[in-house]
């Protein structure tokens, strides 16, 4: 029960297979609200926050474990083995794709399917690999993280979600930013946007979903098609959604993906 509190999980639903939902950097459970509600009939939904974030249990934030995705990874793992999934469909948004393909990797009985939601193995360009970022500009945005952390959060958040016509998504994302422990949320930017899991794609051997949005600042379409080309057996989808979080612009979109893909 003290992991169930750790990373505050919920469970609802009244399927026998799990859908367990992982969100991204600075976000929280909250940001699957529009997607949920079509899979309750079918599937046991759970959600939880990534020690950190949400309302987690903060005094559980282990710096040297949360160093690496790894550290994330294994907490997935353990819910996994504390409420006894097994064949679960994990679907992951942003970094928390890339965690739940390290934890498919680790300890993949517990993995049916994963639906990887704008993920990137990584974020900065490197030789003949796009990744979105220039590796000096993800460290001025952490000095800028250090220097002016709410203004970072109401800068960058509106530069991550897209979506300029709907001012209010942005808006959403900078106060989940900001409801967020500043110095931990600069330590999980600093593992995120720094991590380099490109060699751990072709270890994967779990079923996958890729769901890739245009005009996305932050996992850019040579993203998706590299992660795609990388996972064995993948199925890579463009959605017509833009930004990086079509759970919130675009959940009609990215239930009826899902949907399809949990058919096959």
């Amino acid at each position: 029960m003290q992991l169930l509190k750790r990373n505050n999980v919920h469970i609802f639903g009244k399927g026998n297979q799990a859908l367990i939902f992982g969100h991204g950097f600075g976000c929280d459970q909250n940001m699957w609200r529009y997607v949920t509600p079509a899979f309750l009939r079918n599937f046991k939904i759970v959600l939880f926050d990534h020690v950190g974030s949400g309302s987690s249990d903060l005094s559980a934030y282990n710096w040297i474990k949360y160093n690496t995705l790894e550290g994330y990874a294994d907490d997935i793992i353990e819910l996994c083995q504390e409420l006894n999934l097994y064949s679960a469909v994990y679907v992951g948004h942003s970094v928390g794709a890339m965690i739940g393909i390290l934890s498919a990797i680790k300890a993949p009985s517990h993995f049916e399917k994963l639906i990887l939601v704008g993920p990137s193995p990584c974020y900065y360009n490197d030789g003949d690999y796009t990744g979105g970022f220039e590796y000096q500009d993800i460290q001025a945005m952490l000095t800028y993280m250090d220097q002016d952390y709410g203004g970072w959060a109401n800068s960058f958040a509106p530069f991550i979600m897209g979506n300029p016509e709907e001012p209010s998504l942005g808006e959403e994302l900078a106060a989940s930013f900001c409801n967020t422990n500043a110095a931990i949320a600069r330590h999980f930017a600093e593992v995120t946007f720094l991590s380099d899991n490109r060699e751990d794609l072709p270890k994967l051997k779990t079923k996958s979903l890729i769901l890739q949005c245009s005009h996305d600042m932050i996992a850019p379409e040579e993203v998706g098609h590299y992660v795609h080309q990388h996972i064995t057996g993948s199925t890579l989808i463009n959605l017509r959604a833009t930004g990086h979080c079509p759970n919130l612009s675009a959940p009609l979109e990215t239930i009826a993906a899902m949907e399809d893909f949990l058919l096959q």
